[in-house]
C-alpha cells in the first residue's frame, strides 16, 4: 500500500497496513470444501472493485472524512479485471459459490459490464454457473441494468434507507438525487430480468419513521426488502448502541400493519431471517447483526479494492493478495495462500461485541473498502 492515508480516523496506521502473505509451503491443499478453524466453509466472496462513491451515507463515507481532500486509490493501486478473475477463479476452486461485486460504488467503476462477462463463464465445485450479484445505491441502475444482464449477472442488490425525498438527503448526503432516481434503477433491473433486493439501514432518531412506507412500496414493486441494524463498521460513522433498531422491533412493527410469517434462512449461512407477507404480496428480510449475530454460519470472504483479502466484516487488518498475484503467476501458490489464511479464520466479531463492557474499541476497515 502506497504512503497515503487511506484508513482514517485511526489510532494507529500501521493496523490497517495489509499484511504480506506469508506462505506455509508444506500446506496441502484440502481433498473437500475448504474449513476454517471453527467449521466454517467458505462459500461467498464479495469483490469491491473501487473505493470511490457518488454517496456521502453517514453510516459509510461519512463527508467530514470522506471529503475533497480525501486521498483515493490510483487506478495502478485497484486490482485490474484480469486479476480480479484471476482471484475469482482461485475462489471457486475452493469452494466459493457466489460472488458479489460492491464499492464503494461498483457501477463508478468503468467496463464493469466486462468484469462480470468474464466471470460468468465460471463454475463452481459442483458444476454449476457461479452466481453472480452486485450491490449498488441505484443512482447509474437505470443506465447499466440492461449492460449488466446482457453480461451474466444474475442479482442487484440496491440501497434505499428512505422515500422522504428529505430524509433520503440527510442521509445519502447528496444534492442532485433523489429515492425516485433509485426506485428508477430497481425498475430498470427488474426490466433487464435481474433478480432485484433492497436493502434499508435503520438508525433510531433518523429513519425509522420509514419503516412503513418503504415497508408498503416494495410490497407493490416485487423486490424483498431487508431491514439492517446499524452496524458499527469501520471507524468513522459514530455508531452508538443506541441508534440500533433491533430487528426484531422491525418486524413486530411491521407485523402489526402487514401480518407476517417467518420463513427463516435459506441456507444456514444466509444473513437476512425472512418473513413472508400472509397475503401473498411477497416477503422482507431482517439482518440483524447486533441484536442477534450469526458469525457461527459465517461464510463470506471479502477481497478489498487494493487485493486486500478480509475474512470478517469488522476486521482491522488483511492479507495482500495483490502483491502475491502481481509477483508470480503460479496459481498452486495463490491456492495454498487463500487456503491457508481461511484455515485459521477464527473471527467471530459479533458474538463478542455484547461482551465489550466499554462498546468496540479500536480502528477497523472502513466498509467503502470492502463492500459491506
Amino acid at each position: 500500500m502506497s504512503e497515503s492515508h487511506r484508513f482514517i480516523p485511526i489510532a494507529d496506521e500501521a493496523l490497517h497496513r495489509l499484511r504480506p502473505v506469508l506462505l506455509d509451503e508444506t500446506l496441502a491443499l484440502p481433498a473437500g470444501r475448504l474449513l476454517d478453524a471453527r467449521g466454517r466453509g467458505l462459500r461467498d466472496l464479495r469483490i469491491s472493485v473501487i473505493d470511490q462513491c457518488n454517496m456521502r451515507c453517514g453510516y459509510c463515507m461519512p463527508r467530514e472524512i470522506f471529503d475533497k481532500d480525501y486521498v483515493y486509490l490510483s487506478r495502478n493501486e485497484l486490482l485490474s479485471f484480469e486479476e480480479i478473475a484471476r482471484l475469482t477463479t482461485s475462489f471457486v476452486a475452493l469452494g466459493v459459490q457466489k460472488v458479489r461485486i460492491t464499492g464503494g460504488e461498483p457501477l463508478l467503476r468503468k467496463g464493469l459490464e466486462d468484469l462480470i462477462a468474464m466471470l460468468a463463464g465460471l463454475r463452481t465445485l459442483e458444476g454449476a454457473p457461479l452466481e453472480l450479484a452486485l450491490t449498488t445505491n441505484g443512482l447509474l441502475l437505470s443506465q447499466k441494468a440492461s449492460l449488466l444482464a446482457r453480461a451474466g449477472l444474475h442479482r442487484v442488490t440496491v440501497s434505499l434507507d428512505a422515500l422522504n425525498p428529505d430524509v433520503f438527503k440527510q442521509m445519502a448526503d447528496v444534492a442532485d438525487a433523489g429515492p425516485e432516481d433509485v426506485i428508477a434503477g430497481i425498475e430498470a433491473a427488474h426490466a433487464a430480468g435481474l433478480k432485484v433486493k433492497a436493502n434499508m439501514v435503520v438508525q433510531r432518531g433518523v429513519n425509522e419513521a420509514e419503516i412503513l412506507p418503504m415497508a408498503a412500496r416494495f410490497r407493490t414493486l416485487g423486490a424483498t426488502l431487508r431491514f439492517i441494524e446499524f452496524m458499527d463498521v469501520g471507524s468513522s460513522n459514530g455508531w452508538k448502541l443506541d441508534q440500533v433498531v433491533p430487528a426484531k422491533d422491525i418486524i413486530e412493527l411491521i407485523d402489526t400493519h402487514f401480518p407476517l410469517e417467518r420463513l427463516g434462512r435459506g441456507t444456514p449461512s444466509e444473513v437476512s431471517d425472512r418473513w413472508q407477507y400472509r397475503d401473498g404480496s411477497g416477503e422482507i428480510g431482517v439482518i440483524s447483526s447486533v441484536s442477534a449475530p450469526f458469525c457461527g454460519q459465517c461464510s463470506r470472504a471479502r477481497i478489498s479494492a487494493e487485493g486486500g483479502l478480509y475474512t470478517c466484516l469488522f476486521a482491522s487488518q488483511g492479507s495482500d493478495l495483490r502483491g502475491l498475484v502481481r509477483e508470480e503467476d503460479n496459481d498452486e501458490r495463490l491456492l495454498k495462500a487463500i487456503a491457508q489464511i481461511w484455515a485459521r479464520r477464527t473471527d467471530r466479531y459479533s458474538e463478542l461485541r455484547a461482551g465489550m463492557k466499554k462498546g468496540p474499541t479500536g480502528p477497523r476497515v472502513e466498509m467503502s473498502y470492502i463492500g459491506g
